[in-house]
């Protein structure tokens, strides 16, 4: 039986499938490669889409939390001077005017400090937690 040559006619066949199978695995490689960055890129899109919808909705929701805060301040401060112009009038009787009016604003007086102590003391407390001051 005859030999083929190893650069015979059927090497030469063998080489040129190959190259084209070697082609046609780039092109489908790139083509998956261009496929993935085109879809990487909707998603991007999509995403960032996502994001302003929900920034606009967060901040509406926001606005209206701040404004119902302030509504609900302004009513708690008419309530709180009702109360007091209330207690004024009720101990007037009890103690004169300008006594009702003494008792009425040291207690308040006395409220708001106590408050603000509060308040410091939490100041101080999260300083400390967040490694701000020296805890004085």
């Amino acid at each position: 039986m005859p030999e083929t040559p190893q650069g015979g006619p059927d090497a030469a066949q063998d080489d040129t499938l190959s190259d084209e199978a070697l082609s046609d695995e780039e092109t489908s490689l790139s083509a998956d490669i261009a496929a993935l960055i085109d879809s990487g890129r909707t998603y991007a899109e999509a995403e960032l889409a996502f994001q302003k919808t929900r920034a606009a909705l967060a901040g509406d929701n926001a606005a209206k939390a701040i404004g119902a805060l302030v509504l609900a301040l302004v009513l708690l401060n008419i309530a709180l001077t009702a109360l007091a112009i209330g207690a004024v009038l009720a101990l007037q009787p009890l103690i004169t005017i300008w006594g009702a009016i003494a008792v009425v604003v040291g207690a308040l007086l006395l409220g708001a400090g106590l408050l603000a102590r509060s308040a410091k003391a939490r100041g101080k407390l999260l300083g400390v937690m967040f490694g701000e001051g020296s805890g004085q």
